[in-house]
């Protein structure tokens, strides 16, 4: 699910961009160059099907900034895919690099399709096909893509070999997601879910709560929010549901079970897009509710990990009076109206752009790793990220308080700052 008409996801980015502006009382300069994206490449990918006939495909590539480094952001595939959303996706990429101080940039690409109507050899044509349209403007110094809604591993691997056989040089650094043993990191695929987490754990301490007497209700069940509830359960918090997408019925819903969910056991029950079969929950003792009632179970910490536009005017009253923190895996998830409401309740938000940078991060490790030719263990890997998370969490909550700010518009102030200043350190404004 994308952004729909009644909902402009790049609207709301540079509305939360132009207030943070006010604040730092910025040049119009600047605020010109930064509330738009430096570069866009929008293409046709034609794909000759298993069927012979040819169809021709939408994509896109937006590069937002690259003051402090090459633009760095993934690729989706999905049948509502906008540009709009691409170019949302691509400016908060540019301040989740900057807060957690990694030196990229943001980008972000993808693909108008449905992978679940795509062989597996259509899926290749079409990752070989985007890669041709943009080799020219992507690069490991350049602009350095990833895995994102419905593309993995295989796919980056796809996309790097047709890359090299363009350039005729060995680039494993121009991609990152890739498979372990292939040029991937150790650490990558549990990296979002844990960063979360990490910053989840430092705002417990904060709030002077205990794990173990925490309670979470969780929107999604791909690989951001299975990693987090991984670890969210082994520093001792329960997670009493987790909604998911059905295919069949094409529509989601919230599975619950009040003592716990078993993680190892909805494992086991899901499709290759990490959909949780309803019949089968039903038969392993889980309460099948809506898709929007993981909103109103009565937890301490809700993480929404799925869709933008997810907590809004329509649902934000529905938030049960016993949350106090929420940890926003998805990108864009809480609009700007219902942040308000957030402010009003007080509850502890972790904005997305640093709760979720944990991604990016192992992304930035991968492709060190990658452009050295030495790669890490997974402890060492996931011993950075913690660090990495952790230090972008303190000096956010720091600033908060000092500055009595919204933790989002904290995280604004300190990414907005230096990618300003790296402009005028060029020149740029």
């Amino acid at each position: 699910m994308m952004a729909h008409s009644a909902f402009n996801p790049f609207e709301m980015a540079q509305r939360q961009f132009d207030s943070i502006a006010d604040k730092l009382d910025l040049d119009q300069a600047t605020r010109d160059l930064l509330r738009n994206p430096m570069r866009e490449y929008h293409f046709n990918i034609p794909v000759r099907m298993d069927d012979g006939s040819m169809k021709v495909f939408r994509g896109f590539r937006v590069q937002h900034n690259d003051a402090r480094g090459p633009c760095k952001g993934g690729i989706r595939f999905h049948p509502q895919e906008t540009v709009d959303t691409v170019r949302a996706l691509a400016t908060w990429m540019t301040w989740k690099c900057s807060v957690v101080d990694i030196p990229l940039g943001g980008g972000k690409g993808g693909v108008i399709c449905d992978p679940h109507n795509l062989s597996l050899r259509e899926q290749e044509r079409l990752c070989r096909g985007w890669v041709r349209q943009v080799a020219k403007n992507v690069g490991p110094l350049t602009d350095v893509p990833a895995p994102d809604v419905m593309t993995n591993g295989q796919h980056m691997l796809w996309m790097l070999d047709e890359l090299e056989a363009i350039r005729g040089e060995k680039l494993p650094g121009f991609i990152t997601g890739k498979p372990v043993g292939m040029g991937g990191s150790l650490g990558r695929t549990e990296a979002t879910g844990y960063g979360l987490v990490y910053t989840l754990r430092e705002a417990l301490k904060e709030l002077n709560v205990r794990p173990h007497d925490t309670t979470a209700a969780v929107q999604g069940f791909g690989n951001v929010a299975q990693y987090a509830i991984e670890l969210y359960q082994q520093l001792g918090g329960k997670v009493i549901c987790v909604s998911s997408w059905y295919q069949p019925e094409q529509c989601a819903y919230t599975f619950r079970k009040k003592d716990g969910i078993n993680l190892k056991e909805l494992m086991g029950i899901i499709d290759r897009y990490n959909g949780i079969d309803k019949n089968k929950a039903k038969e392993l003792g889980y309460e099948v509710l809506p898709g929007d009632a993981w909103i109103e179970q009565e937890v301490d910490i809700l993480i929404p990990a799925a869709l933008d536009n997810s907590i809004n005017t329509d649902n934000v009253s529905k938030i049960n009076k016993k949350v106090r923190i929420m940890a926003e895996g998805a990108n864009g998830p809480t609009t700007p109206e219902a942040d308000k409401v957030l402010v009003e309740r007080k509850i502890f938000l972790i904005p997305d752009f640093l709760a979720n940078a944990g991604g990016v991060t192992c992304s930035y490790f991968e492709q060190v790793q990658c452009n050295m030719n030495y790669f890490w263990t997974k402890d060492e890997v996931l011993g950075k990220l913690d660090q990495k998370m952790t230090s972008a969490f303190i000096a956010t909550s720091e600033l908060a308080r000092k500055q009595k700010l919204y933790m989002r518009d904290a995280a604004y102030v300190i990414s907005v700052s230096r990618v300003a200043q790296a402009c005028r350190d060029r020149g740029w404004v």
